[in-house]
């Protein structure tokens, strides 16, 4: 297929080495002019480190120009962090065009927003936004020229913004990414999202070694079962609403990440996490990706989708308030929240058409 993969962090490089491996044709963007300069300068090619060893990939384009990125792929993939999403949104809207799919792994209901930022703009293409519950890799960059891939995902479910273009959109992905599984709507899809419930109870539980060691494994140290009884406990209100809203199982725990061989990654995920060594790193508490994207936008998203659906959502909101301390903020209010969104108002019924047949 012809795939455009946007951003230059872990997950996007990784995207784009893997799927330029598959045989693809990848178009790989991102905004740093120089970075990708610096990459056609060795040839387009990336070093690939997984349990095959290393080797180098080609990637076909390598480009700082969004248009030349966007036009004419069948897959957009855009494993930015959240808070990249309503840029990238406004810098992709003049060049979607119908029938192409765009993924977010995950998106904290980035399908929807960055859908309305497209529409805003004034692109009404019958585009397919579809976003998951992780990365497909768990994976970090090794310098500027190196990826290592630890895992792949085995399943990723999925949910399609809007849900009648939910076939088409599966039959697109499923040529790039094979353990991607329905999950429904795009709001189904943002309460699987995986790092608002691991990554909330590590960076606020482990504030004081964070602040404290130079360098700290989050995973592995930072994973003590007291934060893992927190980490139960906040999936099981995820769970909650999601049955709530009438979203049924499969719910993909959390405890099978750590317990069992049927989460996303699939077998002794977390032990080949901290076996890997690589996410020993220095963290700056207030800045890291897990506080502003997991706590500000994901945790953030949860806590005003279960206000709105009436859910009990403690722990949840606990660990927002906490968040938003630490970082001397108010996330429920600065946050990605239905609020904020503009959603907020919307009943239950008008919200679900409104998913299944877009705006």
């Amino acid at each position: 297929m012809e795939i455009a993969v946007l951003g230059g962090g872990n997950g996007s490089t990784a995207a784009a080495v893997d799927l330029s491996m598959q045989g693809h044709n990848v178009r790989f963007w991102r905004r740093n002019a120089r970075a990708q300069a610096e990459l056609r300068a060795r040839g387009n090619v990336i070093t690939l480190k997984d349990f095959e060893g290393a080797r180098p990939i080609r990637i076909s384009l390598v480009t700082d120009d969004i248009g030349e990125a966007i036009r004419g792929a069948d897959l957009i993939v855009c494993p930015t962090p959240a808070t990249a999403q309503s840029d990238i949104a406004a810098a992709m809207a003049p060049y979607l065009t119908d029938g192409q799919v765009v993924f977010l792994p995950p998106g904290s209901f980035g399908s929807w927003m960055m859908a309305d930022i497209v529409r805003t703009a004034g692109n009404h293409a019958d585009v397919s936004w579809a976003e998951t519950g992780t990365l497909p890799y768990l994976t970090r960059l090794h310098g500027a020229d190196t990826v290592a891939i630890t895992t792949r995902a085995t399943r990723l479910p999925t949910g399609v913004y809007p849900l009648r273009n939910a076939e088409h959109a599966h039959s697109v992905l499923a040529r790039a990414y094979p353990s991607v599984e329905p999950a429904g709507d795009a709001l189904s899809g943002a309460l699987m999202n995986a790092g608002p419930i691991i990554h909330p109870p590590l960076i606020t539980m482990n504030a004081g070694p964070i602040e404290h060691f130079d360098h700290w494994d989050i995973h592995n140290e930072g994973t003590q079962p007291a934060i893992r009884r927190v980490t139960t406990r906040l999936d099981a209100e995820r769970m909650a609403l999601r049955e709530a809203l009438g979203y049924g199982a499969p719910h993909f725990p959390l405890a099978d990440h750590y317990e069992t061989s049927d989460w996303m990654y699939g077998n002794l995920a977390h032990d080949k996490l901290v076996d890997s060594g690589d996410w020993r790193e220095h963290l700056v508490l207030t800045e890291h990706r897990y506080m502003r994207e997991d706590v500000a936008v994901g945790l953030a998203l949860l806590v005003s989708v279960a206000d709105w659906a009436g859910v009990p959502a403690p722990t949840a909101t606990g660990l927002l308030a906490l968040g938003s301390a630490i970082c001397d903020d108010d996330f429920r209010q600065s946050g990605r929240t239905l609020e904020n969104l503009g959603l907020a108002g919307t009943e239950r019924a008008a919200l679900q058409t409104m998913l299944r047949d877009g705006a």
